[in-house]
């Protein structure tokens, strides 16, 4: 072998060897709005029989409302649960549900601090980024939080576990330069640890979880993660539930919309007034910006007396504001009900949450995705008018369509 050539077969040796060690500091630094989905494909067995195929999908929207100097990401997000379980060949659904609140902040190394804690996310500080540069093969074991609620009773349970990561290799990902992390846990649970907060029913839990994860070099974003599940709860009648199977979260980041292409929508509309765009100014549909989107609103609803119930007259109304949403199918869609006060909470969420779901089935009736919906019912919580008079009330009653963006850079 001659000189020149060895020399090249030694360089390439030693750039392969930098490469394959080249060290990184991934940090979290969030990149504004963003959806997270989580589906859970599992199979269920009751006492070690198997009862069914449970699919469960939690979409959810979550606004970053501020990004602090020392690394801290303040959020908020509504997230929205559709279940089917397979029985007999048959899947039966979940009844729809109310969007469930949720703010938290998560610092530079991927620590989740919850503020309003309803059991969503349910992976919290997932993952924990190494405080120290790293390079492919290095391991590091981190702390973390799960909240879980086998049996869809609406009290989540917390679980503190510790988690073993790995950082695999590196990859591309939707263009984007990826670290690929393998994660290991254990699920311990009723021996050393009990939530008191959570479900009193559940005594214990255990099993194991392998996941693979996808993380933004850029952000420290967890983009993608694949969990492999295989664990049982065992509760207060003697009862066992088993899971086993994959959860799936991914995280996208929508772009910023495209206001032109609204508008030209909007000035084909009878009911929106396009001049007055700027100002507010609707003859029945109001649009403003908020900080999660572009808000349509649709003002003093026709419906049956204390019903959801529709007026026919309400159908070329919702044929404008189909026509509006479809221009921007890469979008998703908060819809949320109002009521006028009546000193009845309870009553007020309920009609305000069925009046979100009537708007959101004439929506998808008139061929609006129905998976870029989510329906949160707030009630008489957020007056925009006074309710001591029949005009307030009247602008009280109201159903919000937020076009859910991204945050402008």
């Amino acid at each position: 072998m001659n000189i020149t050539k060895k020399s090249a077969l030694v360089f390439s040796a030693l750039l392969l060897n930098s490469i394959a060690f080249a060290q990184v500091k991934i940090s979290y630094k969030g990149n504004g709005n963003y959806s997270l989905v989580e589906r859970t494909d599992l199979r269920r067995y009751d006492n070690g029989k198997y009862t069914g195929l449970v699919s469960r999908e939690v979409r959810s929207f979550i606004t970053q409302k501020s990004a602090g100097n020392n690394g801290e990401n303040f959020y908020e997000g509504n997230f929205y649960v559709y279940q089917q379980t397979k029985k007999n060949q048959l899947y039966v659904e979940k009844p729809l549900q109310d969007s469930i609140p949720s703010s938290f902040t998560i610092n530079s190394d991927g620590e989740m601090i919850m503020h309003e804690d309803n059991g969503y996310p349910s992976f919290r500080t997932f993952p924990a980024l190494a405080e120290e540069e790293i390079c492919i093969g290095d391991s590091w074991v981190a702390t973390a939080e799960r909240s879980v609620d086998p049996l869809n009773k609406n009290i989540p349970t917390k679980m503190p576990v510790t988690i073993q990561y790995t950082y695999l290799k590196d990859e591309q990902f939707n263009g984007e330069d990826v670290c690929v992390f393998g994660a290991k846990w254990a699920t311990r649970y009723g021996i050393s640890y009990f939530d008191f907060d959570g479900d009193t029913e559940l005594k214990s839990a255990s099993g194991s979880h392998n996941a693979t994860m996808y993380i933004s070099k850029t952000t420290g974003n967890a983009l993608v993660v694949r969990d492999t599940v295989d664990e049982s709860f065992v509760y207060a009648d003697g009862n066992t539930v088993s899971f086993k199977g994959s959860i799936s979260l991914f995280t996208e980041y929508p772009p910023g919309l495209d206001k032109g292409k609204v508008m030209a929508s909007i000035k084909r509309s009878k009911f929106i007034s396009a001049d007055d765009f700027e100002n507010g100014g609707i003859k029945n549909v109001t649009v403003k910006e908020t900080e999660s989107g572009l808000m349509l609103t649709m003002k003093n609803l026709q419906f049956k007396m204390d019903s959801a119930e529709l007026l026919e007259n309400e159908n070329q109304r919702l044929d404008e504001i189909a026509a509006v949403l479809k221009e921007v199918p890469e979008f998703s869609f908060l819809v949320e009900g109002h009521t006028a006060s009546t000193g009845y909470i309870a009553g007020e969420k309920k009609l305000s949450l069925e009046r979100a779901h009537a708007i959101a089935k004439e929506l998808i009736k008139r061929g609006v995705a129905e998976e870029k919906i989510i329906c949160k019912g707030s009630g008489a919580s957020k007056p925009v008018a006074d309710n001591s008079t029949p005009e307030g009330k009247a602008l009280n009653r109201r159903v919000e369509i937020t076009i859910l963006q991204g945050t402008s850079k």
